[in-house]
């Protein structure tokens, strides 16, 4: 006969193993009363009733990560969105200027690379006309009678514009293409000093550059018109395609150059302003013309032309350096001594020639001081 002891926990056992079966039962009588199915049906809450919901829109501005992913957020600060500022500069609203990337791959891709090019061109051309050409020497020789040709305001004018030119070309040069081209050569630091000697030295002779631009146009402006004369001229390419071309004091291709430095000195003086003042005269353009750029954008704008002006003046002028000193003989007197041998006159200019004919002269000691006294 069993003890009392084994019965009682085999009564246990058995009755925590209906304990699931109880629980099953009772959720099932549960289930089937009418409160129940009533809650369960009533889980959507009332249409009056108010929710949590986030609303949409990009004016949304709560929660803690927003209604934008990170990638839309930072697409539209990539292309300049404006944020909130409480300081008064305009520009700190806004994080990225996305126009700046634009401008140095403008400047890197296709300034510096295509600039040089040019400028080298001109060079390699030059060379090879020299090369093939010579110096064009005067036909028949110096007669040893000279005319006065330049004055000395005219010479003081073009000298003092000359001599900017190329300190400011120069300089201007390194600013440009010192990076790519002489830090491999001189090494960082030695660029560092010569590039922060070039800005300087830019910045102190601009202003002075926008004066010689307009002292060279007063001076020169007279002479320099276009004429019927001037398109044989340049259809005959100053004689080098055969026969003799005719021009007055000045021939096409001086007269082209004159305009040409005339514009891009315009233009360097403008952009070179802008640059120089950046937080002044863009509010002030604003004011007088309110579709004026911002002022950085105006500014990146400024350095593009200021560089594109530049390098056409330089290609243009490298080919009035030549011709004026080792490519032509006797050009370079005039510059210098303000005459020029009759001869030359004749070859060059000779519709100039025949009207101060009676000019002409032996006595050069006279006829130059004819010319500094302005009788050309």
């Amino acid at each position: 006969m069993p003890s009392p002891r084994i019965l009682s926990v085999r009564s246990l056992w058995a009755a925590a193993r209906r304990i699931p079966v109880l629980l099953a039962v009772l959720g099932l009588l549960a289930l089937s009363l009418p409160g129940a199915a009533q809650a369960q049906s009533s889980v959507r809450p009332p249409e009056s009733a108010t929710t949590s919901e986030v609303p949409l829109g990009p004016d949304f501005r709560g929660g803690v990560l927003g209604n934008r992913s990170d990638g839309e957020i930072w697409h539209d600060i990539r292309l300049g969105a404006e944020g909130t500022a409480t300081i008064p500069d305009p520009n700190a609203a806004t994080l990225i200027q996305s126009q700046g990337e634009d401008w140095r791959l403008l400047r890197l891709q296709w300034v510096i690379p295509y600039g040089g090019q040019v400028l080298l061109a001109v060079l390699g051309i030059l060379a090879i006309f020299f090369v093939v050409r010579g110096r064009i020497k005067i036909k028949g020789g110096r007669s040893g009678r000279v005319m006065p040709r330049f004055s000395l305001v005219e010479r003081v004018v073009h000298w003092f514009t000359a001599i900017l030119f190329v300190l400011l070309g120069v300089s201007g040069l390194i600013i440009l293409f010192g990076r790519p081209l002489l830090i491999p050569v001189i090494g960082a630091d030695a660029f560092a000093l010569l590039a922060s000697a070039s800005m300087q030295g830019h910045n102190l002779f601009g202003p002075l550059f926008i004066l010689s631009i307009v002292a060279l146009f007063v001076t020169f402006v007279r002479g320099n018109g276009y004429r019927w004369v001037d398109l044989k001229w340049a259809f005959k390419g100053g004689g080098l395609l055969g026969g003799h071309a005719s021009s007055g004091r000045y021939n096409f291709g001086e007269k082209s150059w004159f305009w040409w430095a005339t514009l891009c000195g315009i233009a360097l003086s403008v952009s070179g302003i802008l640059m120089l003042f950046p937080n002044h005269l863009p509010v002030f353009a604003e004011q007088v013309d309110p579709s004026v750029p911002p002022e950085r954008a105006l500014l990146q704008i400024a350095t593009v032309v200021h560089a594109v002006a530049a390098l056409a003046f330089i290609a243009f002028g490298m080919g009035h350096i030549y011709l004026g000193t080792i490519g032509m003989e006797g050009a370079l007197e005039g510059m210098t001594r303000g005459t020029v041998d009759e001869n030359w006159a004749k070859e060059h200019h000779d519709l100039w020639y025949e009207d101060h004919l009676a000019a002409a002269s032996t006595d050069s000691v006279r006829a130059e001081v004819k010319a500094a006294a302005g009788d050309v």
